[in-house]
């Protein structure tokens, strides 16, 4: 087995990997006590039998410059493999400002070819390259040195066995033609939006029911403090301070130190210095906020009214179609989906792209009263009315 530790080892690999047709590549990573991923292995492998042709590649070693890497995941020749890629991709985003392109997902594409959702990369391995996973480096602390054989070994299976399961994908596309399908699901992955958060829109990803102005003015410069607070600490930001704490704040508004003192929710080390100051300075410039900018939420959906009759046709429809095309039902619409087009939502994903060829322009069709559901044995049929 194969282990680079050197700029120049990793410029030899990726200088072969340029003459061939895809390369697939998987990380070991830890996030528990840092903001950004901290990266502690690479695993890549090119199509071949030899030795060299699967290799691990220690990101943590002193000097090693993951240039050529970055360099390869630019080369639009070669298509790099992955599975369930947004975490790999946001790694190599934050680190080396790079998404490898082209790139192929695993993952989706097996989503589309009939797999289910979400589809796990053990099942692929069982289903596909016909092998089963050692699963008993899973939990690996994958930043502490030196690594044992065994966890070597698993941690290049996650790329050997991906050469298998991503020519078989390949082909299957191909044959039903579906290549557009996967193109269209991997236009978030590959958007480097995806993959930034922007301190002053953290606020939108804290639960709350709460519709006041003034209280969610406080929950957003809260959330923007410690969102800027922790990505430029480098630190997770329960670290800072957890949501029920943040909603605790927005809620009492506390003015001196004296009051962050009395949180029954805010962490010891949150009541004192620059966290403790960050807290006072947000919840006064949330005071400041005029009418005009205060957040509101997004309820436009929390009053729609839901044809109950024609979401359940709905529903019978999508699983036809589900069946027709061998697709998973979830990964053409969602049940919110479904009562959002019943109730006359038609701003939805499903009526675009590869979706609504499949479902969604029948699904207005049905709304429209222009088909209807026969059963024949087994099978939903569309009919024309």
């Amino acid at each position: 087995m194969i282990t680079i530790t050197t700029t120049e080892g990793l410029q030899a690999f990726c200088d072969r990997a340029k003459d061939r047709p895809y390369v697939t590549v998987d990380t070991e990573f830890l996030r528990e006590r840092t903001y950004y991923s901290k990266l502690c292995l690479v695993q890549l492998a090119l199509p071949g039998e030899a030795e060299e042709d699967a290799v691990l590649l220690d990101p943590l070693v002193k000097g090693l410059d993951l240039a050529p890497l970055y360099a390869l995941f630019r080369n639009e020749n070669v298509v790099k493999v992955f599975h369930a890629a947004r975490q790999d991709l946001e790694i190599f985003f934050i680190q080396g400002g790079v998404i490898p392109k082209p790139l192929f997902d695993t993952q989706v594409a097996a989503m589309v070819c009939g797999f289910g959702e979400q589809v796990g990369y053990e099942t692929l391995v069982r289903k596909i390259a016909k092998q089963s996973l050692d699963k008993t480096s899973r939990f690996t602390d994958w930043s502490r040195r030196p690594l044992t054989p065994a966890q070597e070994n698993y941690a290049l299976a996650d790329v050997t066995h991906l050469r298998v399961i991503y020519e078989y994908l390949a082909k299957e596309i191909a044959r039903q033609g579906r290549e557009k399908w996967v193109a269209e699901e991997l236009e978030v992955l590959t958007t480097p939006a995806t993959y930034v958060i922007a301190p002053d829109e953290a606020w939108q990803r804290v639960k709350t029911r709460t519709s006041s102005g003034k209280f969610l003015a406080a929950v957003k410069e809260l959330a923007a403090f410690r969102e800027f607070y922790a990505q430029s600490r480098d630190i997770p930001r329960n670290r800072v301070f957890k949501d029920d704490a943040l909603l605790e704040l927005a809620s009492t508004k506390p003015k001196t130190p004296q009051d962050l003192s009395r949180s029954r929710l805010l962490l010891r080390e949150a009541r004192k210095g620059e966290i403790a100051d960050g807290i006072l300075q947000a919840i006064e410039k949330a005071s400041n906020y005029t009418a005009a900018e205060m957040p509101k939420l997004d309820q436009s959906r929390d009053k729609i009214q839901v044809n109950p009759a024609l979401a359940d046709m709905l529903r019978v429809l999508l699983k036809a179609k589900s069946d027709r095309f061998d697709v998973a039902a979830k990964m053409i619409a969602s049940a919110a989906d479904l009562d959002l087009i019943a109730a006359g939502e038609r701003d939805l994903p499903v009526f675009r792209g590869w979706r609504a060829e499949v479902f969604g322009d029948d699904a207005l069709r049905l709304c429209k009263g222009e088909i209807g559901l026969a059963v024949k044995g087994q099978r939903v049929d569309v009919i024309a009315l």
